[in-house]
């Protein structure tokens, strides 16, 4: 009965573990792109007087506005639930994207949350009003940035500038953004939607890899 049950499992094992890999294709496809060439940050400067290009990285893009005392709530879910786990990457950066009038009130904001959080690996950006809102309004998501020039809503964005996200979410249909007020949206779905764009470029940087040495 023991043979029995071994050579039942040995058989079984490579179909099992075939019908896994095969089925599980779909949840590693290619996070979808919802828009192409979303407008990069070059009029924009950092904190520390550098230029930050949304090219050649994945990037998380957050419009946090003039008042940044309203979202500490915010930066501490994204920070938690979602920063920490892929601040190893070279390739991944979180960028906040903000009107110069709230230059130091962003250098305020980063000295308290260093009592939470590691805030050394944000990038805040500036620059003037009608610029934030030209990076905002070239996602075409459907949001909108209240007088403050903020939403709760941060943003995938691709090496080559596109938006990414979900074109039938079970909840919301398209998803264009991720709520950083719910802890559950960013445990749920924007932690996965991570977790299958970064495995798509590592996948592409293996394949690349495998055919440079053949």
């Amino acid at each position: 009965m023991k043979k029995f049950f071994v050579l039942i499992v040995l058989f079984a094992l490579p179909i099992i573990a075939y019908l896994f890999f095969s089925s599980g294709q779909n949840n590693f496809a290619k996070l979808p792109v919802l828009t192409e060439n979303v407008e990069d940050l070059n009029d924009f400067e950092s904190l520390q007087g550098d230029s930050v290009s949304l090219e050649e990285k994945i990037s998380i893009v957050a419009f946090f506005g003039k008042d940044l005392d309203q979202i500490k709530g915010h930066t501490f879910n994204l920070d938690q639930k979602i920063l920490e786990k892929y601040y190893e990457f070279n390739d991944f950066q979180f960028v906040i994207v903000l009107p110069e009038s709230a230059r130091e009130e962003a250098i305020r904001f980063s000295d308290e949350f260093e009592a939470i959080g590691n805030p050394e690996n944000w990038k805040f950006v500036f620059s003037s009003e009608e610029k934030v809102k030209a990076v905002f309004e070239s996602m075409n998501s459907g949001f909108q940035l209240d007088k403050n020039l903020h939403t709760p809503y941060v943003f995938i964005v691709d090496k080559d500038k596109n938006l990414r996200g979900r074109e039938d979410d079970e909840d919301y249909g398209k998803m264009y953004g991720y709520d950083a007020s719910s802890v559950a949206d960013l445990s749920n779905k924007m932690n996965d939607d991570v977790k299958v764009i970064l495995a798509e470029y590592r996948m592409a940087l293996k394949k690349n890899n495998a055919e440079r040495k053949n």
